[in-house]
């Protein structure tokens, strides 16, 4: 017989598919292809829309940012250059209706344009809140101004009303659908008045003290924006020139927030975990399919087929099967990437553009990579079957591959998903982890075998007892690779119980239900009293109240501090701007000291946030000096302290532990609180006193929220791939070893054994495989959760220590789940079946 072993190859798949001998090996590469691709082109059509509208965001194809107007020397380039540009000028102040109209009052987020804005798409604008949005190219006509209708709806205004700022009063005559340049997400709070350039003299807003934005941007041919971009980096980075700097759209626009990047980041931890988790499924399913097929290698070796048809034979059944499983996992994965689009809709805010190919050739490479590397070591063997297997079952068993073989396959599938993690600390903890804890389940599990043999007094024991430790002992390599296995499966899914818990948690403790949605600034000290009465009258008892100071610093350890000693540009920001300084004699509850301590009233010490240490190089024990309105000041870093800035509470980078400061330096006072339900709260308290700066978070917090839910739904939808892949683990571990124990069962049967004991004997056999395999990952998961948490993902780690007990017993409960479903046909099995098949 000399058939083709690509022929022989195809013959084999279509006769195995149709005996279902390949099922389980088909959901597991699928399912881990199916996880990562779905996480692949969502991240890829991600990135590219945001490459796509990156320079609708900014504004232009360069941006200049400056405090100040900006410096001529930029302008000029510019126009030497030959490059087209505008300069908008944006600040937050207070809009408020006329008093014919109510009086409320509201921050706004204002923006002056000139004739030629946006540089980079258009503006899309409606007639009313709700109307159909029409594109436009135009800006307000002078004395007519623009607005978000969320101000409508705050003021109690309507298009053709009214809206004072400053000394201007501008009539309203359309509502702002889209501003390209203004970023995704919902960081910005305030909503936006945009008017024309020739009315902001007239407002009167615009004073020497004013914190205004300046963005000079150019658009132009690619070469001239580069060279522009080039000169204005180096020029920035000038001694002589303060206060500038060029905006990336990383920089200056984070509006992509820290919320999507850890979803995004879990969502690629559960497609490894589902990949790592279909390798160990993989590798048993292999070997159960290679352990059935010596029967039939052996024959191909009678009929005349050499050991390189049959290996070749082999390798095109797996070849065209791991094909076949990667292309269904791919559509699976194409199909269920569109519902992270819809569950994070709001999230994204924008449209995004089709997905490229690479996901979907990572996603085939990892299919095949995944049966090549784990399925194929024991398939090759059976090209070494000897046709003497034929008369003699006792020859050409299924050996475990050789370290090299095996080192090889490991070392490829590595590699491959961490190309495709997109966060190399990510896909080295995870991948590493799962390496390092296959290698210690194997050690504990076998050591845990050898104390069994002793452990167990065969004299006193119950017979079931015995009977079940005499299977585990008897076999002790199937018992190794089965606890190691089930361990590997409950790690995944402990993990990602654990991480998912708590990331929701901290996600969740960010934006509270109770947390402030108000934050008043500019209060006087003169009125700290009275208006601390009037939220006591209002019925606000809980709240933060911190002095507010303004300083910048000015020398480190005696030496003077510019921007010249720094190169990062933030560090060069830093020093100079001012900074928000505050004093309380308690640390705040919301911030962890993180090195040092915190010591009530004690005189000269400050406590500075980490980042900001960081990036200026700062130490505990270092002295600084503020210039706070003129009167030095200087202090010893006696703790810093970690600060989350996206917590809705009152945060500043340097605090001073006592309860108050020198008299004659000067402050305001900040309130953050959530206000009551009454309504014209805001309104009267903007009355009573005039001079504050009310900032209404509260649409910003119920956005957050909900986008929350987004992105948690998002992450729980794709957390049932890993609970698959991890259930078929469990089912191909408990599986594996189902004919051994088929005979094993008929042969006590013969000899006398009633159904009802072997079943006990299952039970215990199954519970304590399942018991060992929980409490090690449960207790591996601790420490590998721990790594994620603190060097990926951000946030404290709080499991309980319980956590290993009750991991035992879900493993025991799920060993003996799947036990029950795919071993019920063993103790059902006719005896004499059971012996004929195994002396055919």
């Amino acid at each position: 017989m000399n058939l083709s072993f690509l022929r022989l190859g195809w013959r084999s798949l279509v006769r195995d598919l149709r005996a279902g001998a390949l099922r389980l090996l088909i959901v597991a590469v699928g399912l881990a292809v199916a996880a990562l691709t779905a996480v692949g082109f969502f991240a890829d059509r991600l990135q590219g829309g945001l490459q796509r509208d990156a320079l609708q965001l900014l504004g232009g194809d360069a941006v200049v940012v400056s405090d100040l107007p900006t410096p001529a020397a930029f302008v000029e380039r510019a126009r030497a250059l030959g490059l087209q540009s505008v300069t908008t000028l944006s600040f937050p102040t207070m809009g408020r209706a006329s008093d014919a109209q109510g009086g409320a009052s509201k921050l706004v987020a204002l923006k002056s344009v000139p004739p030629g804005y946006p540089l980079r798409g258009n503006l899309t604008v409606a007639d009313a809140p709700g109307a159909a949005g029409q594109s436009t190219r135009a800006i307000p006509a002078p004395g007519q101004v623009w607005v978000d209708a969320s101000l409508l709806a705050a003021l109690n205004l309507a298009i053709g009303d009214t809206l004072l700022l400053g000394d201007a009063q501008l009539r309203i005559a359309r509502v702002i659908v889209i501003e390209p340049d203004r970023g995704p997400g919902f960081i910005g709070f305030a909503p936006r008045v945009m008017i024309n350039r020739q009315d902001l003299p007239a407002t009167g807003l615009v004073q020497p003290a004013s914190r205004l934005n300046y963005r000079f941007a150019v658009i132009g041919p690619a070469p001239a924006v580069a060279a522009f971009n080039a000169w204005a980096l180096a020029e920035a980075k000038k001694p002589e020139v303060h206060g500038v700097r060029m905006e990336s759209l990383d920089s200056g626009r984070p509006e992509m927030s820290q919320t999507l990047d850890r979803a995004q980041q879990f969502m690629g931890l559960v497609a490894l975990l589902a990949a790592l988790l279909a390798a160990v499924a993989v590798a048993l399913a292999a070997r159960g399919f290679a352990a059935g097929q010596l029967d039939a290698a052996a024959m191909l070796r009678v009929l005349g087929q050499s050991q390189r048809a049959i290996a070749g034979a082999y390798s095109t059944e797996f070849a065209l099967l791991g094909l076949l499983a990667s292309v269904l996992g791919v559509a699976l994965g194409y199909l269920v990437h569109h519902a992270f689009v819809l569950l994070l809709t709001g999230l994204l805010g924008t449209s995004l553009p089709p997905p490229g190919l690479w996901p979907a050739a990572s996603g085939l490479g990892l299919g095949l990579t995944l049966l090549f590397a784990f399925g194929m070591p024991p398939l090759l063997q059976l090209a070494r079957v000897p046709p003497l297997r034929v008369i003699r079952r006792d020859l050409g068993g299924i050996k475990p591959a050789s370290l090299a073989v095996l080192a090889l396959g490991l070392a490829g599938f590595a590699a491959l998903l961490l190309a495709v993690s997109r966060d190399l600390l990510l896909g080295l903890i995870a991948v590493g982890g799962f390496a390092g804890a296959a290698a210690l389940f194997a050690g504990l599990s076998w050591l845990a075998v050898k104390l069994l043999r002793h452990s167990v007094n065969e004299v006193s024991a119950p017979r079931w007892l015995v009977l079940a430790t005499r299977q585990i002992a008897a076999r002790p390599a199937y018992a190794v690779v089965q606890v190691s296995s089930l361990a590997l499966g409950l790690l995944a899914l402990v993990l990602l119980v654990l991480l998912r818990t708590d990331l929701i948690s901290s996600w969740r403790q960010a934006t509270p239900p109770d947390a402030p949605d108000r934050f008043v600034i500019n209060v006087q000290p003169g009125q700290s009293a009275a208006f601390r009465q009037a939220l006591a009258d209002s019925g606000v008892l809980r709240y933060d109240w911190y002095p507010m100071i303004r300083g910048r610093l000015v020398a480190v350890n005696g030496q003077a501090v510019s921007p010249e000693r720094y190169a990062d540009e933030r560090a060069k920001r830093l020093v100079e701007r001012e900074l928000n300084l505050s004093n309380t004699l308690e640390q705040p509850a919301h911030n962890q000291i993180v090195a040092g301590q915190w010591r009530p009233g004690e005189a000269g010490a400050i406590s500075v946030e980490e980042g900001i240490a960081k990036t200026l190089g700062l130490r505990l024990g270092d002295r600084l000096r503020f210039d706070i309105g003129g009167v030095q000041d200087e202090a010893r870093i006696t703790s810093l302290r970690k600060v989350d800035w996206g917590s809705m509470r009152a945060n500043f980078f340097v605090m001073y532990p006592v309860a108050q400061l020198k008299e004659d330096l000067p402050l305001t006072y900040l309130a953050a609180y959530r206000a009551p339900a009454a309504p014209g709260f805001d309104n009267a308290l903007v009355r009573q006193f005039p001079n504050i700066t009310s900032v209404d978070m509260g649409a910003t917090i119920a956005q957050v929220q909900r986008v929350l839910d987004q992105v948690i739904h998002a992450v729980e939808f794709l957390f049932a791939f890993t609970l698959a892949a991890g259930l078929v683990v469990l089912f191909a571990a408990v599986t594996a070893t189902r004919e051994e124990r088929a005979r094993e069962y008929a042969i006590m049967r013969a000899v006398g054994a009633s159904a009802r004991l072997l079943r006990q004997v299952q039970r215990a056999e199954l519970a304590g495989v399942g018991l060992l395999a929980g409490f090690l990952a449960s207790a591996v998961a601790l420490a590998l959760g721990w790594a994620l948490a603190r060097f990926v993902f951000d946030f404290s780690w709080t499991a309980a220590p319980w956590v290993p007990l009750a991991g035992a017993g879900a493993g025991a409960v799920l060993a003996l789940a799947a036990g029950w479903w795919g071993l019920r046909e063993v103790l059902l099995r006719p005896v004499t079946d059971t012996l004929r098949r195994s002396a055919e």
